[in-house]
């Protein structure tokens, strides 16, 4: 296991684990990608579920998929049985799509006991591990309490007066076409176009097949962006999900000093007041 992934073969020998938590952090709308369809609904033995437009969305925030409050993830965390002794490992059915958004919500809540499975459920079939038809069910009740912490976010107010720090890199994962304003933004009343001063990282980009390529080519990706020559690396993306992929690949290959824009483009491009880039 790496510091902050684990492959299938590490979780099927650990499932029984006493401290284990095993969570299927899905979304049922996925942007920027095919999404990966399944006939019944299937997911690995002993899951939990963790929906992150519900649980881990504070939906009574204006900002689209905005973080939970603290007080909110706190109350789901102590629902699923989570203790300060956890281990947590988190997966979706993409492959690598939703999952790294969950973790990084553990990370800004203070828990970092937290691992994402390195190709999720599409992997674990592959591999032939066994599989369930239905979620487990947790009877326990955890006692965790987050603590925010407010150096792995950042708003727009605090990203607008620092668009021009040259030891600061903005990244955005969407693609391409939407960073270059060659095709119209996918939600009503959001300009198209990108923040000043940001570069260009789809998430795609980072993937071969449903999980990350090889440390080297992630490597070379970031190093492409000038991601070595800045002390910390800002992640904007469509709405603070897709961002989260690249935060954990940035920490896959040792780059940790990240920080997300949680609103990102849905929260900037509907703001007339801030800057496009020219």
């Amino acid at each position: 296991m790496s510091n902050v992934m684990v492959d299938c073969d590490w979780l099927n020998t650990h499932l029984g684990d006493k401290h284990l938590v095993l969570l299927d952090a899905f979304m049922l709308k996925i942007v920027g990608k095919e999404p990966i369809e399944y006939s019944e609904f299937i997911t690995i033995p002993g899951a939990l579920p963790l929906d992150i437009e519900s649980d881990f969305c504070d939906n009574q925030s204006a900002q689209l998929h905005a973080l939970p409050t603290p007080q909110q993830f706190t109350k789901q965390l102590q629902k699923l049985g989570i203790n300060n002794q956890t281990k947590v490992v988190i997966f979706d059915n993409q492959g690598i799509y939703s999952a790294p958004r969950a973790w990084w919500t553990f990370k800004v809540m203070g828990f970092d006991n937290v691992w994402v499975l390195d190709g999720g459920l599409p992997a674990w079939i592959e591999k032939g591990y066994p599989t369930s038809s239905a979620y487990a069910q947790e009877t326990n009740s955890g006692d965790f309490a987050a603590s925010y912490s407010p150096d792995k976010v950042i708003d727009y107010k605090a990203l607008l007066s620092d668009l021009n720090n040259a030891q600061q890199l903005l990244v955005d994962a969407r693609g391409r076409a939407r960073f270059n304003a060659e095709v119209a933004e996918p939600r009503p009343g959001v300009r198209a176009g990108r923040i000043p001063n940001s570069v260009n990282l789809p998430f795609a980009s980072l993937m071969d097949g449903n999980r990350f390529k090889s440390k080297q080519a992630l490597s070379e990706l970031f190093f492409e962006i000038g991601a070595s020559n800045v002390q910390r690396l800002v992640f904007s993306c469509g709405s603070g999900i897709t961002a989260c992929i690249l935060i954990l690949a940035a920490h896959e290959i040792g780059l940790s000093d990240t920080i997300l824009y949680d609103g990102s483009w849905a929260e900037w491009g509907s703001n007339e007041a801030l800057p496009l880039a020219d």
